[in-house]
């Protein structure tokens, strides 16, 4: 198979920026106390709560597992699926607002190859559970103006039925990209998120690991490393080979999808 490397198909949370601990997290306990809950994640709850995929979702585990005495106050809210979703719509404003505030920056390395990939003609996509408000105010807040724009596919969110580990967000954007699997590398940081590619047939797997990862099981990934590196700021391979590169860019992806794909 000579297929080229066409695109990219990046993961967000823990991929583009390490947004959970900082992020995501804080961002929910503001919300929980904003509408009067006595709820708060830890950092460490929260690592066991990122588990499940998807905000609604994991507040659902947390009242299943850690709260199943939680009793809804009717008068503010008709019903649980009525709360949940108003604190996921705070929760993601005060998200963007921390964003937008410049407070999560990009992981190193990141912009460094976007950039290069934008003057590859390597095309950018992106498949995430996070919601499309979140991929934009984190893109906008990096230091360099239409980042945002030059991703050509965000599959995001809700758009398909089942989250990651399910591979739906994956096939999803390889069908907006009209690409098959062995034209792309997709590029992770979590074990669901592996699971997920992996099951779009995107063999041509790249992980970074972030805070909350660096223990998960990445079985199936082709190269895991702790960062994609700058120069100066050197990537350290876990699994796989570098093959004597100091960070991760087009020539060392180019080489990992063709050591899958051939």
């Amino acid at each position: 198979m000579n297929t080229a490397l066409e695109a990219l198909i990046f993961d967000v949370d823990g991929t583009l920026a390490d947004t959970e601990r900082d992020g995501h997290r804080p961002a929910f306990n503001a919300a929980f106390a904003e509408a009067g809950l006595d709820w708060h994640w830890s950092v460490e709850l929260y690592g066991e709560l990122l588990a499940v995929t998807g905000g609604k979702e994991r507040m659902r585990h947390y009242l299943a597992q850690y709260r199943p005495d939680f009793e809804l106050e009717r008068r503010a809210f008709p019903n649980l699926e009525a709360l949940i979703a108003h604190l996921h719509r705070r929760k993601t404003e005060h998200y963007v607002s921390m964003l937008r505030a410049g407070g999560i920056p990009l992981r190193s390395g990141v912009l460094r190859l976007l950039r290069e990939a934008r003057e590859a003609g390597v095309r950018l996509a992106i498949a995430t559970t996070t919601t499309p408000d979140n991929v934009t105010a984190l893109l906008e807040s990096a230091p360099e103006p239409g980042l945002v724009d030059g991703f050509e596919v965000i599959a995001a969110g809700d758009v398909v039925a089942e989250k990651k580990p399910a591979p739906d967000i994956f096939e999803l954007a390889l069908a907006q990209l009209n690409l098959p699997a062995s034209a792309c590398v997709a590029i992770e940081d979590s074990e669901n998120g592996v699971r997920s590619a992996l099951g779009a047939g995107l063999e041509a797997l790249l992980v970074t690991t972030s805070s909350y990862t660096e223990q998960q099981d990445f079985a199936g990934a082709t190269l895991v490393v702790d960062q994609l590196g700058e120069p100066g700021d050197p990537a350290t391979a876990s699994v796989g080979d570098l093959g004597g590169a100091e960070y991760i860019d087009l020539a060392v992806l180019r080489r990992l999808r063709e050591q899958v794909f051939g």
